[in-house]
């Protein structure tokens, strides 16, 4: 089934977001409040802040030997390990992100081919699918396991991705956009390379606990939820729904920040 403009569902409203309803203790009570502020104080504590002390082109530098040495090379198993892999491929699977009528696929930090191999397995068999990534050694690693001929990888700067206006109807950004000092550079780039009423999936790290370890154990940053929607829309992508590898992950709101995005 092919997508078309006319059959896209309307953006949806802040609103529409689910809220965590409010108990006794949690955020938004009184009570709560010095429990949060301990919070935020450990997890700016445990954040790394690497790449507010350095210029961006030596931070892209730390960045490419972290994924070039040992950290890159188990990222494969780690996606096994955490579930993200087979999660994400469910979330494929179901059609909670629907890549049928897809044709033009790019997938942005493709690392070890984690994202790519949910394309090649549930996209339409005529889609083009290209990957980029910042380190040419995790689009080694990502071809040798994958060994297939059909995906075009090349090694690319999310800020500055190297493709035409509207190149694509589809893209893929899954735990990227946390290795840009600022969210906006990433996202402009990737509203400008995708046509109109074409389809993002965004996954990054939150600022939570659990984000501010990811950020220290890969040098990467986090991001408020409502000020990365804020964000996305004033570069032209509107939320579609937000999505959750699982139904724990959403009542324990964890897994990061994953949203359906739509190219105005």
């Amino acid at each position: 089934m092919s997508h078309s403009s006319t059959s896209l569902p309307p953006p949806i409203e802040p609103s529409q977001f689910p809220v965590p309803q409010q108990r006794l203790g949690q955020v938004g009570s009184p009570q709560s409040r010095p429990s949060r502020r301990r919070r935020k104080v450990i997890n700016r504590l445990v954040e790394t802040k690497v790449w507010k002390k350095v210029p961006y082109q030596e931070y892209q530098e730390h960045v490419r030997r972290v994924y070039a040495g040992p950290k890159g090379a188990l990222l494969w198993a780690c996606s096994l390990v955490s579930l993200h892999a087979p999660l994400g491929d469910r979330m494929f699977r179901q059609r909670r992100f629907d890549l049928r009528g897809r044709k033009r696929i790019l997938d942005v930090g493709s690392g070890a081919g984690q994202i790519v191999q949910h394309l090649l397995k549930y996209a339409d068999e005529d889609a083009a699918i290209v990957g980029s990534d910042l380190s040419s050694e995790m689009l080694r690693r990502a071809q040798g396991r994958l060994k297939s001929g059909r995906p075009q990888f090349l090694s690319a700067d999310l800020s500055r991705l190297p493709f035409a206006d509207g190149a694509f109807d589809c893209i893929t950004c899954g735990y990227v956009l946390e290795h840009l000092p600022e969210a906006r550079p990433g996202l402009s780039e990737m509203a400008r390379v995708l046509a109109p009423g074409g389809r993002m999936l965004l996954l990054t790290t939150e600022d939570s606990f659990g984000g501010a370890w990811t950020s220290r154990l890969f040098l990467c940053r986090t991001y408020n939820r409502q000020e990365l929607l804020n964000i996305c829309r004033e570069v032209g992508l509107e939320p579609v729904q937000e999505l959750w590898l699982s139904d724990i992950h959403k009542k324990l709101r964890a897994g990061g920040i994953c949203l359906e995005l739509r190219r105005v």
